[in-house]
């Protein structure tokens, strides 16, 4: 008898196993596929670390505006991916050594949910039945395929995260359908290297959800880069490399070596026996409450599973949570200052209310925002480039409700803008705040002051 079943080795189900095996349960984790899910082995990890070779190039490329020259910069595509490959290993190699010693059950296989029986939750997995008290589901998400006449036919023209992932050849040209954070990440990789890129998105703007003004600002940069967009498109057929799309009243088509489809991803609800617990969905995914708890007593979600909060810090501290309230810390999950990154060159992060949505939830607010370059350090590293900080406080309060950036490296800031709005800090809080000098975050401060 388990004290926890998980089902599914991603970011949710290996942190709360982590954490669940420290607080001394008795913890069992199934996984079908490689722990760490779809982030670490088709998503997160591999393409940031292909978009770190595409940065080093670039910045090679560009080295003589830092005084610095080369000859004959050239990449090595197989290499790219070898070495991607070799970083997804050594940090599989890291999670199953964590189970390891918080002695967790691994078990590797695909598990089915039997029901509940007088004994606890049953678990069928590669032939033997497995019981615990609490269950945890992590199953994550899938890409979303539409149903997009041609796709089919298309063959191995058609990509998704997983299958770009895997390609052994540069395509010398890539359509990619969808202008979300995904679809934008290996934009700007492939654009990087050369590829000619496109774009095609149904939306107004790339990048829907995020600060519209940046994500602008963004699209213009890959526009000077090369990148094609076409904005407002509705993609209606696919004939083999041909992608056609109406845009303005009027059809239009492009043609690429490679098809990316990128239109966002889909809670995986079906095919290990959920239907024997009688969930509750919501809108695709297990409707879960701040706690994390489903409609069934003693069943969890966490993770994409829930359909909510598709990310994969999200599903990290969505695990915690779970194991927190099993091991009676009092815990709820807020999801107010969960923040967004594209880990495009340059890079977008943000965190809480946009205009946007402060606007669309009726909440008074006011703006400040200053360019990149009122940062010393962000003038020497990035030459010629520049970026913004806004800050989005509220009235009511004049406290910081969300904060969004473009220019590097906002990736590694943002988490203090996110516990500026954890924390509920006023302007005047902010300001009292000492930020070393000189550094890129200071920018932060400077919008402050602004207020």
């Amino acid at each position: 008898m388990y004290n926890l079943l998980i089902i599914g080795g991603g970011p949710a189900g290996y942190v709360a196993a982590e954490r669940a095996g420290h607080e001394g349960l008795n913890v069992i984790l199934f996984e079908k596929k490689s722990m760490g899910g779809v982030c670490l082995n088709e998503g997160c990890i591999p393409t940031k670390t292909m978009l770190y070779s595409a940065k080093i190039y670039e910045n090679a490329l560009f080295g003589d505006k830092y005084g610095v020259s080369a000859e004959n910069v050239r990449f090595e595509y197989e290499k790219i991916v070898s070495r991607k490959n070799k970083v997804v290993r050594k940090l599989v190699a890291g999670v199953k050594t964590k189970m390891k010693v918080n002695n967790v059950t691994v078990v590797e296989g695909e598990a089915s949910i039997i029901g509940k029986s007088e004994k606890g939750f049953e678990i069928s997995c590669n032939g033997e039945t497995y019981v615990g008290e609490k269950l945890l589901i992590c199953t994550g998400s899938e890409a979303s395929v539409p149903p997009i006449p041609g796709v089919a036919e298309a063959g191995d023209i058609i990509l998704t995260n997983r299958e770009i992932l895997a390609l052994k050849e540069q395509p010398k040209s890539l359509v990619v359908i969808g202008g979300g954070v995904i679809g934008m990440e290996f934009a700007s990789f492939y654009n990087s290297l050369g590829t000619k890129v496109t774009v095609i998105e149904m939306l107004p703007e790339i990048l829907g959800g995020l600060d519209l003004e940046i994500s602008a600002m963004l699209r213009d940069i890959y526009a000077k880069k090369g990148i094609e967009f076409n904005l407002n498109a509705k993609v209606t057929q696919v004939e083999g490399n041909k992608v056609i799309f109406e845009k303005d009243g009027t059809s239009h088509s492009v043609e690429g070596d490679k098809i990316l489809l990128s239109v966002g991803r889909r809670a995986v609800t079906k095919g290990f026996g959920l239907e024997n617990l009688n969930v509750e969905l919501h809108r695709g995914g297990i409707k879960v409450d701040e706690k994390m708890r489903t409609s069934v007593p003693d069943v969890f979600a966490a993770g994409d599973v829930t359909g909510f909060s598709l990310l994969a810090h999200t599903a990290s501290r969505e695990g915690e949570v779970v194991v927190n309230n099993l091991t009676g810390k009092n815990d709820t999950m807020h999801y107010n200052a969960i923040p967004g990154v594209v880990y495009t060159n340059p890079e977008v992060a943000g965190v809480g209310e946009t205009e946007e949505s402060a606007k669309a939830k009726g909440i008074p607010f006011k703006v400040a925002k200053l360019p990149m370059a009122y940062a010393g350090r962000f003038v020497a590293e990035n030459e010629g480039g520049n970026g913004v900080c806004k800050v989005i406080v509220g009235e009511k309060h004049n406290d910081v409700i969300g904060v969004h950036m473009l220019g590097n490296p906002c990736s590694e800031m943002i988490y203090g803008a996110c516990m500026a709005i954890e924390q509920e800090m006023t302007v005047e809080e902010m300001k009292k705040v000492v930020f070393p000098h000189p550094t890129v975050s200071e920018i932060f401060k400077e919008v402050v002051f602004e207020f």
